[in-house]
């Protein structure tokens, strides 16, 4: 609820609301089958994990529910007791005593002795959460409006960057309706891939709104907030696919916003990193490149559907307080004031920054959006200009 605030108000809010209440519900409504390394049918139990750090939590967890449950039975029998067999119709007569000593000492040191009992493993349990030295693993995890972006910083793979963005199939099951799969509003276009057994230390923070990066099968739950860094960590014993989701009210999409961390064995993630150290390398861009315009518009359609369409729509009519791009003045007026809306964003972050994006991509989606539909205006807007609108040097009645 600490973002909330700031982002929604009235009945927008009330709105975000009740949509993430009703992903929630339709999403476990969908789940037939328990999903591996993530929620099970009727789930109530925490789960234990497959990091020490999970488990710690998990055995934690029942401990203190035991002891308190104990405490209760125990207190609430004897007050029980004491009010059925010492009750007036009975003629039982209440006691008049004062200053018990052995009282007074028994009902402070028993608590005293019970507090340090329960705090003393959760504090380790606290503290080993936030050791995070010596990873052999960093990667840095940016909340957007609504998406994930990772960079990896420290360690094999370090240069590696991608956005992690609600998978468009399960978008288009939610807009018809039809909640389908166990992975249903989880699946994502490209997830975390990190090794297994080997400490991965993660730096959250924020492009815009206060985020959540909780994956509890890790044991990991940190926030992500803008102008801050924090970090986590989490070392998984075991290979597979584990689920999670933003974990901090953040908008309207935020029920949209899912994680997903895929943990490989050794040699798997080599080849992983090989594998996107190519990729990155054949499409890399040079933002001097003179591009045509069937050109910009085959990549900016492909770069629309991954970051614009949830919002503005495949048709680019938008829709409620999302304006529509189709006819936009904006779109279709000078160059210069859409490079500011996607370089800057607008209302207060209702319109998200794009400039995580390249500049082949930020030029690739401007000009697809000024020449589809029905905006027809001919304008080409190459890479080299948002290269250096990003220095403050926008074209012509910029």
């Amino acid at each position: 609820m600490k973002s909330i605030e700031k982002t929604l108000a009235g009945a927008p809010g009330r709105a975000a609301v009740a949509l993430t209440a009703w992903a929630a519900s339709a999403a476990q409504a969908a789940q037939v089958n328990d999903l591996p390394g993530g929620p099970g049918v009727n789930q109530l139990n925490l789960t234990p994990g497959v990091t020490q750090i999970a488990q710690a939590q998990y055995d934690l967890h029942w401990m203190l529910l035991i002891i308190c449950t104990i405490i209760f039975v125990g207190v609430f029998g004897v007050m029980s007791y004491s009010i059925w067999h010492h009750r007036k119709s009975r003629g039982a007569k209440a006691a008049h005593f004062h200053e018990s000593l052995g009282v007074e000492i028994a009902w402070t040191v028993v608590p005293f002795f019970i507090v340090i009992g329960m705090a003393a493993p959760a504090t380790k349990v606290i503290i080993a959460q936030k050791d995070t030295t010596n990873p052999d693993l960093t990667i840095k995890a940016t909340g957007y409006q609504w998406k994930w972006g990772y960079d990896y910083l420290i360690g094999e793979g370090q240069g590696i960057g991608f956005l992690s963005t609600l998978d468009s199939s399960q978008r288009a099951l939610s807009d018809a309706g039809k909640p389908e799969g166990d992975n249903y509003l989880l699946k994502v276009d490209n997830p975390l891939v990190v090794p297994v057994n080997k400490k991965v230390r993660v730096i959250t923070t924020s492009n815009d709104v206060i985020h959540s990066w909780f994956v509890p099968q890790l044991g990991v739950k940190q926030d992500s907030i803008p102008g801050f860094v924090r970090d986590t960590w989490f070392r998984a014993e075991k290979t597979g696919d584990f689920y999670g989701q933003c974990a901090e009210l953040c908008g309207k999409e935020h029920a949209y916003m899912p994680i997903h961390v895929k943990v490989l064995p050794q040699e798997e993630y080599t080849a992983w990193v090989q594998d996107q150290n190519k990729r990155m390398a054949a499409a890399a861009d040079d933002p001097s490149k003179v591009w045509t315009l069937p050109d910009l518009e085959a990549r900016g359609a492909k770069v629309y559907a991954a970051n614009c369409a949830a919002c503005h729509q495949e048709n680019g009519k938008g829709g409620g307080a999302i304006k529509a791009l189709d006819g936009s003045p904006i779109v279709k007026g000078a160059p210069a004031e859409q490079m500011h809306v996607l370089l800057e964003g607008r209302a207060n972050g209702a319109m998200p920054s794009w400039k995580q994006l390249s500049d082949t991509e930020l030029a690739a989606v401007a000009t697809y959006t000024k020449n589809h539909w029905s905006n027809a205006t001919g304008q080409i807007i190459q890479p080299s200009e948002f290269a250096a609108a990003r220095t403050g040097k926008f074209p012509a009645g910029g």
